[in-house]
């Protein structure tokens, strides 16, 4: 199983500004390249270098550099042109661009990590440069000494310098769950489990309220400061909720392993095209990190070697977790359940959480069941 890690980096300003250098040198070859491709119709990796190697080296680029730049080149175009095939954007009009601040890939020539001393020895176009310090946790540090694998890429971001290193983890063996956790996912509650635990989602909706608030503010005052304020918080709202779903995704993993039973997950694509609201629920369900959370709550079970199953979500939230009895009527309002024909009782997000589990339950069972021809 492969998993990212990200570590800061500490430069020393004359360390800083070398690796700046190199990034923007790095960026303007990548433009370069991209441009020669766009012209020649010329996207292949191997084609690109006949093209574009003995200028890149006229530039200042190291050998391995130059072959890193090519080859994000042409991934750069090899995915645009999967997402267009697929849709998911317009078909190019003019050859890509890239930022002078863009992530550059290093492989191991280029990039020795040094992890007991937490220090990393990197290529610049000044030279080799050594003792640039990172910061990682010990969890981090035990998994780069023993499974990255391939190459790490330099990023600026935000005004930090960070190191991405992929690694590579053996498979966990997965054990056959008896039971499962059914996680219901929600906006009031971000989570609730089977289990009664409810994950709230109050103080994360209150700050993407405050910040929808203050980019109103910034945004109608239009002046160089407004501007740089707002450049400056871009992501704050981002990373603040991709840390609340590391936190619920933990806890929900921690203790379907610690039980020995599976997750069960609502199967929520295209929610987003299904549902009909009003405006303001619109914006409110648009900024739902649900897709993120899931895509925690699976890589973390993997490492632990927890089933994750998805059921189809139709009316978990009108069934009766008891009788099995499905009506509207059954939701007097968002938080509260009570069956019409056995008059169970139970705040409606666990109900709906204990249908999840059950679905789960039966699918697995249908999926093990042997094959009678």
């Amino acid at each position: 199983m492969k998993f990212v890690v990200q570590v800061r980096l500490f430069p020393t300003p004359a360390q800083e500004a070398a690796l700046a250098d190199t990034l923007l040198l790095c960026n303007e070859a990548a433009g370069l390249v991209s441009g020669i491709a766009w012209e020649t119709k010329t996207f292949r990796n191997y084609d690109l270098r006949r093209h574009t190697y003995g200028r890149l080296k006229a530039m200042g680029l190291s050998a391995q550099p130059a072959q890193h730049v090519i080859k994000k080149v042409a991934d750069a175009y090899t995915t645009v042109k999967a997402q267009a095939r697929a849709k998911l954007r317009k078909p190019l009009t003019e050859p890509i661009a890239f930022r002078t601040d863009a992530a550059q890939p290093f492989d191991d020539r280029c990039l020795s990590w040094q992890v007991e001393e937490r220090t990393v020895s990197i290529w610049t176009t000044g030279g080799r440069m050594k003792g640039v310090r990172f910061g990682c946790s010990d969890d981090q540090a035990r998994a780069l000494a023993a499974y990255r694998r391939g190459e790490s890429d330099l990023i600026h971001r935000d005004g930090l310098w960070l190191l991405i290193a992929t690694c590579d983890v053996p498979d966990v063996d997965v054990t056959e769950p008896d039971a499962f956790l059914g996680v219901d996912l929600g906006i009031a509650n971000i989570a609730t489990t089977s289990d009664g635990e409810r994950h709230t989602g109050v103080h994360l909706n209150a700050v993407r309220r405050r910040n929808r608030r203050l980019r109103r503010r910034l945004q109608a005052k239009r002046t160089t400061s407004a501007k740089r304020l707002l450049k400056k918080r871009r992501r704050k709202e981002s990373r603040f909720a991709r840390d609340v779903n590391h936190v619920i995704s933990k806890r929900i993993v921690t203790e379907a392993a610690r039980t020995g039973r599976g997750i069960a997950l609502e199967d929520l694509q295209g929610i987003r095209d299904r549902v009909r609201l009003r405006k303001p629920q619109r914006i409110t369900l648009h900024s739902w990190a649900f897709h993120q959370l899931g895509a925690f709550i699976a890589y973390k079970a993997r490492r632990s070697g927890v089933v994750v199953t998805h059921v189809d979500p139709a009316y978990t939230s009108q069934g009766c977790s008891a009788c099995g009895h499905t009506d509207r009527r059954n939701r007097p309002d968002q938080e509260t359940f009570s069956c019409t024909s056995c008059g169970f009782a139970e705040h409606a997000d666990v109900n709906a959480a204990r249908n999840i589990a059950a679905r789960g339950e039966a699918g697995r069972a249908a999926v093990n069941q042997p094959n009678a021809a």
